[in-house]
């Protein structure tokens, strides 16, 4: 049983060294098996026990508290280029159709091409809309609120 004692701790430090080499969150629940395996192979627990528990807590581990982790971890994250587009809005230049595959807007100064997040509904030159998603290069966009119901209002 020393010889496993001596493998979870081997296991221990290699997770932690490539934890820490990566600070991606990618190895340290298994660095708490293992640490949870030591303990067993001290009491002498049978090798299959040890292996179940590796197992067992780490899949634990990565399941209740990955998702903590990574909110923390990524709460500073700033987004960057195409990603920052999503939430803001543009003036479409160019009708938007999706049935025709048409439409373009204006986005900071720069022209994206755009599709309706409705198939069925197309936007007019002019309209103020909000960009929701992105799908490869063309933005997906929906008319703003404010602007469908000042539509309404006019009557169009």
């Amino acid at each position: 049983m020393n010889e496993m004692l001596i493998l979870w701790l081997v296991l221990l430090i290699l997770f932690i060294g490539i934890e820490a080499a990566t600070l991606g969150l990618t190895t340290i629940w298994f660095a708490g098996g293992a640490l949870v395996c030591i303990v067993a192979a001290a009491f002498q627990a049978p090798v299959f026990v040890q292996v179940i528990l590796f197992f067992v807590v780490s899949l634990l581990l990565l399941y209740f508290t990955r998702p903590v982790a990574v909110k923390y971890f990524n709460k500073d994250r700033v987004r960057t280029n195409v990603e920052s587009l999503v939430g803001r809005q543009g003036i479409v230049i160019s009708e938007i159709d999706n049935l025709q595959g048409i439409g373009q807007i204006t986005v900071g100064g720069q022209e994206w091409s755009a599709r309706s997040v409705d198939d069925g509904t197309a936007i007019p030159v002019g309209a103020v809309v909000d960009i929701m998603a992105i799908s490869g290069v063309k933005l997906i966009v929906r008319l703003d609120p404010q602007m469908e119901q000042t539509q309404a209002e006019s009557g169009e």
